[in-house]
């Protein structure tokens, strides 16, 4: 048995709470009320629940049981389906990778608001993106996640999951409470909770709900499995997987009863994606009554998300290199930590001073529209087919002991519907050049063309691929 794989979580509280910190991110906080607010409002709710409860959640308890069934990493799972499929591992901890790169680039800005907001020297998105602070604070959110995982899962990951999830679940209770005093209250939860069902009838509306249940649940990314890999073996891993997507929607909600509320009494566009966060409600805070202490629990709110999400993605591929080097976790942290301060820093360069972009587009959000839209999609498709089609039903039964629920609806969603969900999804995406804003991690972000989407991720695969099958040659 490898080194990370001996760990195991203190309690099985403690692995819910970590799970709900790598569900629960920007995407909950931000982009959630960003995607209900530009898809109709309250109508949006019927196809997200659908497509967290019916895509999801199942998802979500076939990955966390894979990665309790075989006790180790993405990459040793995938190996342990078949030998060949170990690049698919090293593939998803790839693409995982990339994503966190730029994820921590907006994770800084999180901080750098925290800061703002707390000395009240908050100013534009604009003049923050028209410096070199971004870049600061991203190398500021690189170090404090690798220090974090460097710690190991139960100094380290579980300190942290333990702290920053329920303070998320408590500040946002109290500012819903206050935003009940604001006048815009009623208006904003009629917006949340009175549905226009014509828009229902839009595709768009539909595929917006599928990738922000994916994107919100982390499912399909490698996280929950690694996560599996250290529960004991008695947990019910359904129950819990039930309480983890229960809690994240439920974060997604309060965080749309603080936004909404605000929306509504200071006249802004509940769909401003990045404006909204960073730009629009400092404005609106400015104006509020303790308005500072307002600004702070959000913008606190927001990095504690950020922050679990970022921490679980670089386990990822922290795990999946120290067995493959059997390195310490230590050294395995040291030396991906630096590599991801030399690639994060290209993200943050392009909302800086410098601009870096490619054709006119960032390059932070080049990454996130070719590697964090189809590649997660391509990724959770991948994975749902690796372990339904080519292990026994038998091994998904045994591991969640209840043969019937998990054997006749669960484990054929994971093997026909939901891959086939996402391959279809893909597919229109390729053939009709149909854009995915709502697959992406940055809400209202510009978004490209489906084919320059689809050129840039191939070109990612094609590198990835070369360099690990170089890795692997040299190894042997």
């Amino acid at each position: 048995m490898s080194a990370q794989t001996k760990e195991r979580w203190s309690s099985h509280a403690v692995f819910i709470l970590a799970a709900i910190g790598a569900a629960v991110g920007i995407g909950n906080i931000w982009r959630f009320p960003a995607m209900l607010g530009e898809n109709g409002g309250g109508a949006y709710l019927v196809p997200y629940l659908i497509a967290v409860f019916v895509f999801g959640l199942p998802l979500m308890i076939l990955e966390i049981t894979m990665g309790r069934h075989f006790r180790g990493t993405v990459v040793s799972a995938f190996r342990g389906v078949r030998p060949e499929f170990r690049i698919i591992g090293w593939l998803v901890c790839a693409i995982i990778f990339l994503i966190l790169s730029y994820y921590l680039v907006i994770t800084g800005w999180t901080i750098a608001y925290t800061l703002f907001s707390a000395t009240g020297s908050a100013g534009t998105f604009a003049t923050f993106t028209g410096s070199y602070l971004p870049v600061i604070f991203a190398v500021i959110a690189v170090l404090l996640t690798g220090l974090v995982v460097a710690a190991g899962v139960k100094n380290g990951i579980e300190r942290v999951s333990v702290t920053m999830v329920p303070l998320i679940v408590i500040i946002l209770g109290v500012m819903v409470l206050y935003c009940t005093t604001l006048s815009g209250f009623g208006e904003g939860i009629g917006f949340l909770f009175t549905p226009d069902f014509s828009v229902l009838l839009h595709a768009d509306v539909w595929v917006a709900a599928f990738g922000q249940a994916f994107f919100s649940l982390s499912v399909g990314e490698g996280i929950l499995l690694t996560y599996g890999a250290y529960l004991a073996k008695e947990e019910d891993i359904p129950r819990s997987s039930l309480v983890i997507t229960c809690t994240d929607v439920s974060v997604s909600l309060l965080a749309a009863l603080v936004i909404f509320p605000i929306v509504f009494s200071f006249g802004l566009s509940p769909s401003a994606g990045t404006e909204l966060a960073f730009t629009t409600l400092p404005l609106a805070f400015s104006l509020m009554p303790a308005g500072q202490v307002v600004a702070v629990a959000f913008f606190v709110v927001l990095f504690f998300a950020a922050f679990t999400s970022a921490v679980s993605m670089l386990e990822v591929s922290v795990a999946s290199v120290q067995e493959a080097t059997a390195w310490t976790r230590r050294r395995t942290t040291a030396v991906l930590t630096g590599v991801l301060l030399v690639v994060s820093i290209i993200p943050a360069l392009s909302f800086s001073t410098v601009q870096l972009s490619l054709g006119g587009i960032p390059v932070l959000d080049l990454m996130d529209e070719t590697i964090g839209t189809i590649g997660l999609h391509l990724s959770a498709a991948i994975m749902a087919i690796a372990f339904t089609w080519f292990l026994p039903r038998e091994i998904f039964v045994s591991e969640t002991k209840q043969s019937f629920l998990m054997s006749r609806v669960v484990f054929p969603l994971c093997k026909y519907v939901i891959p086939a969900a996402l391959l279809v999804t893909i597919g229109v995406h390729l053939v009709s050049g149909f854009e995915f804003p709502d697959a992406t991690y940055i809400a209202g972000a510009h978004y490209l063309n489906a084919w320059i989407q689809t050129g840039g991720l191939a070109t990612f695969i094609a590198g990835s691929l070369v360099i690990i099958l170089i890795i692997d040659k040299i190894r042997r």
